[in-house]
């Protein structure tokens, strides 16, 4: 009965004997916008009010 424990304790070492590779935090996350980015809202013009109500 020894060699059997002795070869399922080989097998077991063999396969949980010593722990995974690091995983970085870089790979574990993914980051991509929630919304798609709005073209029109960069488009504003400081100075449209003086030429809609100054002119």
């Amino acid at each position: 009965m020894e060699p059997a424990r002795d070869a399922a304790a080989l097998a077991r070492r063999a396969r949980f004997g010593r722990l995974p590779e690091r995983v970085r935090l870089e790979d574990l996350t993914e980051e991509h916008a929630a919304t798609p980015p709005d073209p029109a809202r960069g488009a504003y013009d400081e100075d449209e009010w003086l030429v809609r109500y100054c002119l």
